[in-house]
């Protein structure tokens, strides 16, 4: 991945998380850490809220992430596709780490770990050139 790309995903703190049950679409919104060891997106959410149950029943799930956008010229974004996953063992530990440390007051705040492995990104990044793209795929899985 690029420095570009990883550097605008460690910076950036909330993610709008997309998925689908029954040809039905959601999207939420979520703060996440970015664990660029394994490229995964972490974030913490209730295993009852529709996201979840959705991200559960089909674990293909798409998203944005965006910063505040305040001049047309200086705009930068992501769009991604990946793979939700119930994080477990070192994964979990390394999920835990990784998301207190960027948000340690949600270790008081209800609700468990999820994980989304990114599998393609396409960045927006105008500061580059108006229009510029990057584009990643994953090559390997976790």
């Amino acid at each position: 991945m690029e420095k570009i790309i990883e550097s605008f995903l460690e910076k950036q703190k909330n993610l709008t998380f997309c998925t689908a049950k029954d040809n039905a679409p959601y999207c939420a919104n979520c703060f996440y850490a970015f664990e660029n060891e394994n490229n995964l997106l972490v974030f913490k959410s209730d295993s009852n809220t529709k996201h979840i149950i959705n991200a559960l029943s089909n674990d293909k799930v798409a998203g944005t992430i965006l910063p505040d956008i305040d001049k047309t010229g200086t705009i930068k974004g992501i769009q991604f596709t990946g793979n939700f996953i119930v994080p477990e063992n070192e994964l979990k530990e390394k999920a835990k780490k990784k998301y207190y440390k960027k948000f340690p007051f949600a270790s008081v705040v209800p609700g468990e770990l999820w994980v989304i492995e990114l599998i393609s990104i396409k960045m927006t990044d105008n500061t580059l050139g108006f229009g510029k793209k990057l584009l990643w795929e994953k090559t390997t899985a976790v």
